[in-house]
């Protein structure tokens, strides 16, 4: 973050939030936004359901949509929460899932009463793992601003 912002930076003066806080969010958020880059350099963002599931976020979409079509080319995006009062924002590189798809269905069945099929080839199913992470409240910030970076 600029400096001008006068978020911590060395852990002193910071009242930082645990990751677990961040977890909470991710799990119990109904809509997601997710952020990818169309062919011209663009940005594309689209509200998404999805699970934060196995320390990723998943999410399915259909293969010929401008999201699915952006992360064939570049397999990198942006997730974070609808709130600005309490924001989670994650940051990594998008796979499709290949293994998991059943457990996927049955907690995406669970938290919105719709089950996706997983044998749907006119769907995919991705998984973003975080690289990186930001939280931050807004009544907190700047001091509970909070950055991670994931291996």
């Amino acid at each position: 973050m600029p400096a001008g912002y006068g978020a911590p930076t060395d852990g002193s003066g910071g009242e930082l939030l645990p990751w677990s806080w961040a977890v909470e969010r991710l799990e119990a958020a109904h809509n997601y936004w997710l952020c990818t880059t169309r062919a011209d350099g663009r940005p594309h963002a689209a509200p998404v359901w999805g699970l934060w599931l196995d320390d990723a976020f998943w999410f399915s979409t259909g293969r010929t949509s401008v999201k699915a079509r952006n992360l064939t080319r570049s397999p990198l995006a942006i997730v974070h929460l609808e709130s600005g009062d309490e924001t989670v924002i994650l940051e990594g590189g998008v796979d499709e899932a290949t293994a998991g798809l059943d457990a996927y269905a049955d907690a995406y069945e669970a938290k919105y009463g719709y089950r996706p099929d997983p044998l749907d080839e006119t769907n995919a199913t991705y998984v973003l793992r975080p690289r990186t992470a930001q939280t931050w409240t807004e009544r907190g910030f700047p001091r509970d601003a909070t950055r991670w970076v994931f291996e």
